[in-house]
């Protein structure tokens, strides 16, 4: 059984390559400190990472609906609400592991927004206030159908490209459901996979995993021979020429994990 190997992110430094339950990883048109919003100073409430765990916010009912494409993108850290109006739940930050943050839009109100978030549990959301916020849309998905270990990636209704992938092993499953492209890591030192791409979201059995928080993520891998097979801790391995265009596709762009 080949296993993925370890990886650690801090900041936004990757060190002791590694990855899957561990860290793992632009827009468009895609742990850091940052501004005070409003009375909410950054310190105060956790911030809503890949690395946190959050509770009293809404889970995204929706698990396998189409995202609109609509991302959004806060230039400083904002309060996020588990209801809009209500008091302040977490913050979400301008930045992580080095990329900018870019979050897809589940519902929207006037003047707010809810946003799936990066952090444990999964497919948890938040409501950030519309004012302020960057706002694009991404006409890109990618969708892994984990039974047939095919991974397509479509730019609106055009194909971009189907391949066939490594997915997580019986004992450590690719975690399911709709998530979004969460940054792009460039490991510094000769690794498995010249670059990472994590998502958000997280492994369902690992809590952590090579000192990282078991954050799943697209990844390359050397050996061609473990795809379209069940063989990794959770993580999505992808040939290069998949790598290279999930590169390019926009942060928060929608991810699809269908059993």
């Amino acid at each position: 059984m080949s296993l993925d190997v370890p990886c650690r992110v801090i900041g936004s430094a990757l060190v002791a390559i590694s990855l899957v339950a561990s860290t793992p990883a632009g827009v468009a048109a895609s742990p850091v400190t940052l501004a005070t919003v409003a009375s909410v100073t950054a310190t105060a409430l956790p911030k809503a990472t890949t690395f946190t765990e959050l509770s009293g916010l809404p889970q995204d009912a929706d698990t396998y609906g189409k995202l609109s494409g609509i991302v959004v993108h806060p230039a400083r850290t904002v309060a996020v609400y588990a209801l809009p109006g209500g008091k302040p739940t977490a913050t979400l930050p301008a930045k992580q592991l080095g990329s900018q943050t870019w979050v897809p839009v589940v519902e929207a109100r006037k003047g707010w927004y809810r946003v799936l978030l990066p952090s444990k549990p999964n497919h948890v959301t938040g409501w950030i206030k519309a004012k302020g916020l960057k706002k694009a849309r991404s006409r890109y998905r990618a969708i892994v159908k984990l039974g047939t270990r095919q991974l397509t990636v479509m730019a609106a209704s055009k194909k971009l490209g189907t391949w066939t992938v490594a997915v997580g092993g019986p004992e450590t499953p690719t975690p399911v459901g709709r998530t979004f492209l969460l940054a792009l890591v460039s490991p510094k030192k000769k690794a498995y996979s010249p670059l990472i791409l994590p998502l958000g979201t997280h492994s369902s059995t690992l809590d952590t995993f090579g000192g990282g928080p078991g954050t799943v993520a697209f990844h390359g891998w050397p050996d061609r021979k473990v795809f379209g097979k069940a063989v990794t801790h959770g993580c999505i391995r992808v040939p290069a020429r998949a790598l290279k265009v999930l590169a390019g596709l926009p942060l928060g762009t929608p991810v699809l994990i269908a059993p």
